[in-house]
């Protein structure tokens, strides 16, 4: 017959029966009739025998196999390998099979533990049992003890103690009373001050909130401040560079880098361009027409800049095809350029706009000469009859027209006449580049 084993009702450790003949009286000859265990089934070809043995050897391999895996269910200090033995009383006769054997053990277990304790249960399990009981024991005898010695003491005491005790005990129910007061005070306060702290605490979080938007703003003024200091630096450099340029272009004279009069001989030249033409040297009428342009487009420079506004005409500068128009009358446009040389019998267009270019010019003169340091031209003009007088003592008059006239004196007059400008070149670039 195969070992019988029972799990601990405490630490659920697996339980050995050892079956003695001795102890026990029990006849160990006959093998019980495991056909009447409820778990027990039988396998087809088996003999009852057999399967019975089978079945409780594979019940206790699944109880051992399951017992070793589990847990203390207390305070877990035992030991696994920890096993108790334990006798049934009896004997195992012809008449008793392993259902009735079960049958009798448990109702001595149950005897055994009454209603609160579990059984079976291994040495530890009952050891550490035992010491629990004798610790409620022990309280439960101190407990008794106090209880007789304060019945002793009530019964010993007197009227007078008594009523010092009733006292006593008022005045600790008040002092209870006032003390329960406090401590619902105190509860009140307390819910108060969570109140409190959770309104403080969402304001902690809006102020935060805050904060971090502060930052954010704090972060972008900066980085504007940064590209706002970067473009005051780029336009500072912008101004030093522009005062630099300006100081340059004030040292500069504006009218001599743009205008250039010289001389070539018999022939005066404004900014390459001859301005006249001889029978020695020919000149062709687009060159001589560029060089009126030219002309006409300083004297309207000069006359802005002192603010001069002419009368008679308007001077229209076009490059080789340069005219000045009448502000009187019908308008005319009287061109300052011309093809070939005109015909010594006509009073042409051309003569007529040369004549009222010096007109323009004298006015030009005129206001030039005001105040102290005026523009003396070393030239006359005699603007009604169309004539530049040389200087110095005797000078001879030159016709500024075609018109009676010859190639050499016409291109005297143009000469004078660029004299004229050159020294109103000097003049202008003297008073106003010091200004």
């Amino acid at each position: 017959m195969s070992a019988l084993r029972f799990l601990c009702q405490c630490c659920h450790q697996p339980l050995r029966l050892i079956q003695s003949t001795e102890t026990l009286g029990c006849d160990t000859s006959q093998e019980p009739v495991a056909s009447k265990l409820p778990s027990a089934q039988q396998e087809p070809g088996e003999t009852p025998e057999q399967g019975s043995a089978s079945r409780v050897q594979t019940d206790v391999g699944k109880l051992q196999d399951g017992a070793s895996g589990r847990t203390l269910p207390g305070h877990g200090k035992m030991s696994w390998s920890s096993s108790s033995h334990f006798a049934l009383l009896g004997k195992l006769d012809s008449g008793r099979t392993l259902s009735s054997i079960q049958k009798a053990t448990r109702g001595i277990f149950d005897t055994l533990a009454g209603e609160d304790l579990g059984h079976p249960l291994c040495e530890d399990c009952t050891d550490n049992l035992l010491e629990q009981l004798d610790t409620q024991l022990a309280i439960s005898e101190s407990d008794s003890q106090n209880y007789r010695r304060s019945l002793e003491t009530r019964e010993g005491s007197s009227g007078d103690e008594r009523e010092a005790l009733q006292e006593e005990l008022k005045g600790l129910e008040m002092e209870e009373a006032r003390l329960v007061q406090e401590l619902e005070q105190v509860e009140r306060t307390r819910a108060r001050a969570a109140v409190a702290l959770q309104a403080a605490q969402a304001e902690t979080e809006m102020l935060g909130q805050q904060e971090r938007q502060h930052h954010a703003h704090f972060s972008k003024s900066q980085w504007q401040q940064l590209e706002l200091c970067d473009e005051l630096g780029s336009l500072e450099n912008q101004l030093q560079y522009a005062q630099t340029q300006l100081a340059r272009l004030e040292k500069m004279d504006a009218f001599g880098s743009a205008f250039e009069i010289r001389h070539d001989g018999p022939l005066a030249i404004i900014n390459n361009f001859r301005l006249g033409c001889l029978p020695t040297v020919p000149v062709s009428w687009e060159e001589i027409n560029a060089a009126w342009g030219q002309t006409a487009l300083l004297l309207l420079a000069l006359s802005n800049t002192v603010g001069l506004q002419f009368q008679r005409y308007q001077l229209v500068p076009c490059g080789n095809h340069s005219y000045l128009k009448s502000l009187t009358g019908d308008g005319t446009k009287l061109p300052l350029f011309c093809s070939s040389w005109p015909c010594a019998l006509l009073y042409n267009k051309f003569d007529r706009a040369m004549a009222a270019f010096l007109d323009c010019m004298q006015q030009f003169k005129e206001e030039a000469e005001k105040g102290e340091q005026g523009l003396r031209m070393p030239c006359r003009i005699h603007v009604g009859r169309g004539l530049i007088e040389a200087a110095g003592a005797g000078g001879e008059l030159y016709s500024i027209r075609t018109h009676s006239n010859t190639e050499e004196l016409w291109t005297k007059a143009l000469k004078l006449m660029l004299t004229n400008f050159k020294w109103t070149l000097a003049w202008v670039s003297l008073r106003y580049g010091q200004k």
